[in-house]
């Protein structure tokens, strides 16, 4: 069966549904693709609350200004800069016209959440989190006519002289859609542990998917079979710390945890690997599924006591708990020895410490230690004694599709494909190369699937 629309967007999250919603100002027959079921719609959009956005000054859900420079320098200290500057500043610009946009667009606001993550300036909360958002998105448009099917797999798109021609469905037989212009809004590649091992090797097996075991990696890389040029870190993962007894696909943002700013983090042999108080929590805490990544095991756990258990969210899980030092690294499946003498040297190294400040860099640090904790050091010395196991969670991959001031795919030789967009994290590597801003994920499939939708809508229309 052949099927003609103007607009075709494969993908059902955020990005997605930005794209459809502007391409419908253009044409009248766009047709979304979304693999799951209709009550897993939307991929990782689902277990999102917040949206990064560049602002003026103050108002109901934003407690301050947060300027371009400010937003980009802040880009620029978590990522090392951006792999195109001029796209990575264009995100910055159009994202002061989000929360206007979205509202009209059926979503609702909140104030600004407390807790470790203090994102109440920079970003912009939504009522009902990622699902909301999208039961709005999907709501507005269905009243703007724009078609949705679900367990749509897309399992090959033909591209002829650089333009698609039409997307073919698993299905049996084989269903063939054609399209004026194509919006691919599909993910990346992170629930793909086959496609991860090859960067990885084995310690991919033990990588828990915190979103949607949908993002597989089948349309990327069928895009880049069809000449599409890569952009990206292969390796290169935004991966946070999260419950080692979380499921492994789909536990979303509950599975993360935030109490490492409060405590230590020892690895499987007991020692600390890493600078738990760098940096603010927000610009900092996506570094740390990596260097988990990278330990023997894959495996860390934090280590905090009775003063700091209740400073952080609550954990979806109940943290290990002992009165001993010794039985909390029995518990652990550490060695008692090695774990006490660590806690033992990083209680020196922080004697003194009384208070901390963590909406600051409060200067609190350890004396003579390697590595040292920069900020918030309190000794860990009253009983009962706390550990929470940790594992990296991964959100998405970084490698994905080139794409110019258009949104155009590009290819091998740096010729755009005449219909063929993309949006969100399937070219979020053109602007993100390492570590990662809260928030600003949403940003970027918020901007490209704008644009990429009235791209391919007036595409479609010519």
């Amino acid at each position: 069966m052949t099927v003609e629309h103007d607009v075709l967007v494969i993908g059902g999250g955020n990005a997605a549904l930005c794209a459809a919603m502007e391409a419908r100002r253009f044409v009248s027959r766009v047709l979304v693709l979304e693999r799951a079921p209709e009550h897993m719609r939307g991929g990782n959009t689902r277990h999102t609350r917040n949206i990064r956005c560049a602002h003026d000054c103050s108002d109901s859900y934003f407690s301050g200004p947060y300027s371009d420079d400010e937003f980009f320098d802040d880009l620029v200290g978590v990522t090392g800069g951006p792999a195109n500057r001029e796209l990575a500043l264009y995100t910055i610009r159009e994202s002061h016209k989000l929360p206007a946009w979205i509202s009209e667009h059926g979503a609702n606001w909140q104030q600004p959440l407390a807790g470790t993550l203090h994102l109440g300036r920079t970003n912009r909360w939504f009522l009902g989190g990622g699902k909301a958002l999208l039961n709005a998105y999907y709501r507005t448009a269905q009243r703007m006519g724009i078609s949705v099917r679900y367990n749509a797999t897309v399992e090959d798109l033909l591209i002829e002289d650089g333009s698609f021609k039409a997307a073919v469905l698993k299905s049996e037989p084989p269903e063939l859609i054609r399209a004026r212009a194509i919006v691919i809004a599909a993910g990346g590649f992170e629930a793909n542990l086959g496609w991860l091992k090859k960067y990885w090797g084995d310690a991919a097996d033990n990588f828990i998917v915190r979103g949607t075991p949908y993002n597989d990696g089948l349309v990327l890389a069928n895009l880049l079979a069809k000449g599409a040029k890569p952009i990206g870190d292969p390796k290169g993962v935004h991966a946070i710390a999260v419950d080692a007894r979380a499921p492994k696909f789909d536990g979303g943002i509950v599975t993360r945890l935030d109490s490492i700013p409060f405590g230590i983090v020892v690895n499987r042999d007991a020692r600390r690997f890493y600078d738990e108080g760098e940096n603010i929590w927000p610009k900092r805490y996506a570094i740390w599924g990596q260097l988990i990544a990278s330990q023997p095991g894959q495996i860390a756990h934090c280590i905090v006591d009775s003063k700091t258990i209740n400073s952080f969210l609550p954990p979806l899980f109940k943290p290990f708990r002992a009165d001993s030092l010794e039985g909390l690294a029995r518990a652990l499946s550490l060695d008692p020895n090695i774990f006490r003498d660590t806690v033992a040297a990083y209680n020196r190294a922080a004697a003194g410490n009384a208070k901390i400040r963590m909406e600051v860099l409060d200067g609190a640090c350890t004396k003579g230690l390697d590595p040292a904790k920069s900020n918030w050091a309190l000794p860990i010395d009253r009983a009962p004694f706390y550990g929470l196991p940790l594992r990296p969670g991964i959100t998405f991959t970084y490698m994905g599709v080139t794409v110019n001031e258009r949104a155009q795919v590009v290819d091998r030789t740096d010729r755009p494909f005449k219909n063929v967009f993309a949006a969100g994290e399937i070219m979020s590597g053109n602007i993100l190369t390492k570590g990662y801003l809260g928030g600003f994920g949403l940003t970027i499939g918020s901007v490209f699937g704008r644009l990429a939708g009235s791209e391919a809508g007036a595409h479609a229309r010519a």
